[in-house]
């Protein structure tokens, strides 16, 4: 079990995705709708994951990953991506981010990827 905070600046992934978590058994603890503002929560909520989308406003998913692993090096975060996004997905990785999890979600490759992520 987790305590997951999810970023993404469609109100309709966080649902799916809170919904996946949760009934996987895990506990999500906050939402952000962009990279500043996830930035701004880990600090404050010290989640054991983070969900992470790419293109955001204000601040992308890749940027929030260098701002966030400056910080906390021990930060796990797991990029979501749409097709297509390859080359983001690698930039995200070399930034320090975990791994990810493809959209449109599966519900049961998302909750292998967090387990694999959070052991």
């Amino acid at each position: 079990m987790a305590k997951v905070m999810i970023v993404d600046d469609a109100a309709f992934m966080r649902m799916m995705l809170r919904n996946t978590l949760e009934e996987g058994g895990h506990i999500v603890i906050g939402e952000a709708a962009n990279g500043r503002e996830a930035v701004e929560r880990f600090t404050e909520l010290h989640p054991d994951l983070i969900t992470m989308d790419i293109t955001m406003p204000e601040m992308d998913g890749i940027e929030a990953v260098r701002a966030i692993m400056g910080r906390h090096p021990q930060a796990r975060i797991l990029m979501c991506s749409a097709m297509g996004q390859q080359q983001m997905v690698l930039d995200a990785i070399q930034a320090g981010a975990k791994g990810f999890i493809v959209k449109p979600f599966n519900k049961q490759k998302v909750l292998e990827e967090v387990q694999r992520v959070c052991v």
